[in-house]
């Protein structure tokens, strides 16, 4: 192993795949690899970087809304002495190199896109003092111009990659082990507010590659033999759920699990689109271990499924629903309840839509505003109508409605804890869901197990109702104009209630996730 290792700095809230990577293809060239957290104070990076003595440090910049942190952090790094090479990489690095680069001078390189085998370039160039500005896939400054090599192409078998280096792996629930992986990389669908099609479009062939399925699971039985991983927690955009030729992938996956003896031994959870969910495939994933389907709803409305280029319908979003809870398979969801086009009248469809989902208590309601993210079609729309505001790494807009952006800002002040708080009603719903998942698994699902599911249901619905019925209260008044401008002194009332509603919603859930732990512990 060469002595001066090479350092990322990104945010470690999870196990972040693609620093995974990167590592696992540095370790096979001879390199070593550390991680640093980036929400540390800058300091305390500092101290670390001047201790390790770093190759080169890569910044994970995924999203345009840190961009200040980290050219604050970048900036401190400079002057307190860290001179080896900095680049940078992350969806946003990629696809807005020019504008990180004048954002942030004390860069000297951006690695576009896929970086395995760029960043294993670069570290080589580095460390051998071959020049590294040739190397396909990096971005520069040479003086005031700005230089966009050309690009590598895609690695089309990801399975010829190494698996990524992972942290040690913690606790999910009940102290079983959970990790990330992937089955695979893109999306072929084109949502107006989504960039990913954006980030693969430069690139010749598939936008989405898929690994083969018996390669994933021999991932799995790895992780499940070798770390202890009971629970998978997949990253893809789009799981392979159904592809060109039907559900064929996920046969042969799960035929994997079982033949390998993991189907009743593991439980896994994906992402995918609501009008992806069937009854047949889904069972058979049910019967092999999926407990979980994020799904990607967006909107309650054919009108705005049309208008963010979803090719989804209400119908649909229900069917796929529908079945997700007649197979007892949990689900969480996308939902923007605030976009460019809301009104009043489509909140309002939009709310009574969620009680129609959420009102049995079967996944906690989540309060959304769609964001103007880069390159994608919303921000081009906004840019166009002259509605974008705010510097580079904020972009924000306004509503149509002036009384809308006063609801908003009085609704996300009301519901912030509630809904954004890892200690909020939201978070906690669904982590009480997931413990029951884990539950109903690994341990004897008693009667007692029983009630106190359906009490952690009823409460999750009963704080469901109370959020979308306060909020179509709320939109009637505001809709009438009276309270425009801050001007909110007869609502406190309506404040003080959802605050007091918080609480009890917070501890009764609390309370009963402490009698769901005490019960299972009996188990153990």
């Amino acid at each position: 192993m060469k002595k001066h290792p090479v350092v990322f700095v990104v945010k470690k809230e999870y196990d972040n795949l693609g620093i995974g990577y990167m590592s696992s293809v540095l370790h096979e060239a001879g390199f070593k690899t550390k991680i640093i957290d980036a929400t540390d104070r800058n300091e305390k990076i500092l101290k670390k970087l001047k201790k390790i003595k770093p190759l080169l440090v890569g910044f994970s910049v995924i999203y345009q809304y840190h961009i200040d942190q980290f050219t604050e952090m970048i900036g401190f790094l400079r002057e307190g002495g860290i001179s080896c090479h900095f680049t940078a990489g992350g969806h946003y690095a990629s696809l807005k190199y020019e504008e990180l680069l004048k954002l942030i001078p004390w860069l000297d390189s951006v690695v576009r896109f896929e970086g395995e085998y760029t960043i294993r370039e670069l570290a080589e160039c580095i460390y051998s003092g071959k020049d590294w500005r040739q190397i396909e896939s990096i971005s520069y400054t040479n003086e005031e111009e700005i230089i966009a090599n050309p690009l590598r192409p895609l690695e089309q078998n990801l399975d010829r990659l190494p698996y990524p280096v992972r942290s040690p792996l913690s606790d999910y629930a009940f102290s079983k082990k959970f990790s990330t992986l992937l089955a695979g990389r893109g999306c072929v669908y084109n949502c107006s507010f989504c960039n990913l099609r954006e980030f693969y479009l430069p690139f010749p062939g598939q936008i989405k590659r898929t690994r083969e399925p018996e390669m994933v699971v021999r991932e799995m039985d790895y992780l499940f033999k070798k770390k202890g991983c009971s629970i998978f927690l997949f990253q893809d955009d789009d799981f392979p759920v159904k592809g060109d030729r039907g559900s064929y992938w996920i046969e042969r996956f799960c035929n994997e699990l079982k033949r390998r003896r993991l189907s009743d031994k593991i439980i896994w959870k994906i992402n995918c689109r609501p009008d992806e969910v069937e009854e047949k495939s889904f069972a058979m994933m049910k019967s092999n271990g999926l407990f979980l389907a994020f799904i990607g709803i967006e909107d309650g409305t054919n009108a705005g499924l049309k208008r963010i280029n979803k090719h989804l319908t209400v119908a649909r979003s229900l069917a796929g629903i529908n079945t997700l809870k007649k197979l007892e398979i949990g689900f969480d969801f996308g939902f923007m309840l605030f976009q460019p086009a809301t009104t009043f009248r489509s909140l309002n469809e939009n709310l009574d839509f969620l009680k129609v989902i959420c009102g049995d208590g079967y996944s906690p309601v989540t309060l959304l505003k769609m964001m103007p993210y880069y390159k994608t079609r919303i921000e081009k729309e906004l840019m166009a109508e002259g509605r974008i505001k705010g510097e580079p790494g904020y972009r924000d807009y306004d509503f149509l409605e002036a009384p809308m952006n006063d609801y908003f800002e009085f609704i996300t002040g009301c519901f912030s804890k509630w809904t954004r708080d890892p200690g909020g009603v939201v978070n906690i719903s669904k982590w009480a869901r997931n413990y029951i998942s884990v539950c109903s698994r690994y341990y004897d699902f008693t009667p007692s197990l029983s009630l106190i599911s359906m009490d952690i249901k009823n409460l999750i619905s009963e704080s469901n109702l109370f959020l979308i019925e306060i909020m179509k209260e709320l939109s009637t008044l505001f809709e009438s104009g009276k309270f425009g401008n801050g001007n909110y002194q007869e609502l406190k009332r309506y404040r003080k209630n959802i605050k007091n509603k918080h609480e009890h919603y917070r501890k009764k859930i609390n309370n009963t996730m402490i009698n769901l732990v005490t019960l299972v512990e009996l188990q153990r």
